[in-house]
C-alpha cells in the first residue's frame, strides 16, 4: 500500500500537483490546506490577510478528485472564509482532504479538531482552527486493517490543543 502525505499550499503548486499525482497515484492520499469552493467556476481566487495575498486554486479538492478518479475523496472542512475574486469576495471553504483507492474499503472513520473548532464565519485568527481525519482502511492483501491519521499542524507549540486525541485514538484502536 502505498500512502502518501503533503500540504497542498492552496492549489498554488496546481499544475505540478496534478502530474505529480496522476503519475505516482497513491493508494491513500492525506493532502492539507485543500480549498473546496463549490459555488464558483473559477479556476483561481485570492486569499487576502493584511498584506499578505496569496493565490489559491478556487476548486483545488475538485482538480485533485480528478486527478485521482479511482479514488473516494472526502473532504473535511476546518473553516469557511472568503476569497477574493478582484474586488469580489466568494465564500470558500479550506481544510483536508483524503483520497482512498477505491480498492480499499473505509471501513471506519472519524474527524475532530485539534486546535479550536470549526470557524463558519471566517478563517479565524491566528493560529487557525486545526482538523485531523482518521481512516481505517481493510488491506485485503494482507489480511488486516490499517488505521491512516492526518492533520495539519501549528507553527507556534505554545498554541497547540489535546481536545480531539481521545476520540481519535478511539477510533484507531478499535479492531
Amino acid at each position: 500500500m502505498r500512502i502518501m502525505c503533503l500540504n497542498g499550499w492552496g492549489g498554488t503548486l496546481h499544475e505540478e500537483a496534478q502530474a505529480y499525482l496522476s503519475r505516482e497515484a497513491p493508494d491513500v492520499l492525506c493532502l492539507q490546506e485543500v480549498v473546496h469552493t463549490p459555488a464558483t467556476a473559477k479556476e483561481w481566487l485570492t486569499y487576502r490577510d493584511g498584506d499578505h495575498a496569496l493565490p489559491q486554486r478556487a476548486n483545488f479538492f475538485r482538480d485533485v478528485s480528478a486527478a485521482l478518479p479511482e479514488h473516494v475523496a472526502i473532504f473535511c472542512p476546518a473553516a469557511q472564509g472568503v476569497l477574493w475574486d478582484g474586488d469580489d469576495t466568494v465564500s470558500s471553504q479550506w481544510g483536508l482532504a483524503t483520497f482512498v483507492h477505491r480498492s480499499f474499503p473505509v471501513i471506519a472513520q472519524a474527524q475532530g479538531f485539534v486546535h479550536k473548532g470549526f470557524s463558519p464565519d471566517g478563517y479565524g485568527d491566528h493560529p487557525r482552527s486545526r482538523n485531523a481525519h482518521v481512516v481505517r482502511l481493510h488491506d485485503f492483501d494482507r489480511g488486516w486493517p490499517i488505521t491512516i491519521a492526518h492533520m495539519h499542524g501549528l507553527r507556534d507549540p505554545r498554541a497547540r490543543s489535546t481536545r480531539a486525541s481521545v476520540s481519535i485514538r478511539r477510533i484507531a484502536s478499535s479492531p
